[in-house]
């Protein structure tokens, strides 16, 4: 009688990571659109060091770039969400489930919605509304680079070989030197786009800045 043998399949099946393309290539199509109809084939240089008065369509170019950077950084943090809420997972519409990638999307996209919409109150609740066209078109050229700094760390960590749990201590130096230099970069901009009075810079520095990023991580994180 013939020995009963245990056969194991040893055939990995790689991680389909064809999703992350697809959502990159979006973006840098977004970019060129911009680019080339928004902007009115400006190059990169001219785009950047543009001035407020010489610069024409600043809030598409501005949502662009904001949509950019809300995808990209979603790509890139859902892959450290520990685990989705329960009552978020309970809430199935049409009998479909958030994963981590939906979960993240939404959570980052109402982030940004909301400090947005706050920083427009705190700006008209001041009588400084017409900094706040100056606010978003300088703001817009940060998170240009930002989000270009974005796709290219999740181009490295999805199809590299990079140990991910030892990358996200750097990814968390990364945001942290990233969130200090913006608030420095907002603080001594030539275009002057925070509150004139320190103490609503300070108001905004705190509760626009710092409060919603700490809410942010303790909805992903915890």
């Amino acid at each position: 009688m013939p020995l009963l043998q245990t056969f194991r399949n040893e055939v990995r099946i790689p991680e389909n990571n064809d999703w992350v393309v697809f959502i990159l290539i979006g973006c840098l199509f977004l970019y060129i659109f911009m680019m080339n109809i928004v902007e009115r084939e400006a190059n990169l240089k001219d785009f950047l060091l543009q001035k407020y008065y010489d610069a024409s369509n600043n809030l598409p170019s501005w949502m662009i770039t904001s949509i950019v950077t809300i995808l990209s950084l979603s790509i890139l943090v859902s892959q450290y969400v520990p685990i989705i809420p329960k009552f978020v997972a309970e809430f199935q519409p049409f009998g479909y489930q958030l994963n981590k990638i939906g979960y993240t999307l939404i959570v980052i996209s109402l982030f940004y919605f909301i400090r947005t919409t706050l920083s427009f109150l705190l700006y008209q609740s001041i009588g400084d509304g017409k900094k706040w066209t100056i606010f978003y078109f300088t703001s817009a050229k940060f998170h240009f680079i930002f989000s270009i700094l974005l796709i290219i760390l999740c181009v490295v960590h999805y199809y590299f070989p990079i140990d991910r749990n030892r990358a996200f201590i750097y990814y968390l130096c990364f945001f942290c030197f990233v969130f200090i230099f913006k608030v420095f970069f907002y603080l001594f901009h030539r275009n002057n786009i925070l509150p004139q009075k320190w103490y609503y810079k300070f108001l905004y520095i705190c509760t626009l800045q710092i409060a919603p990023i700490l809410m942010l991580w303790k909805l992903l994180f915890f």
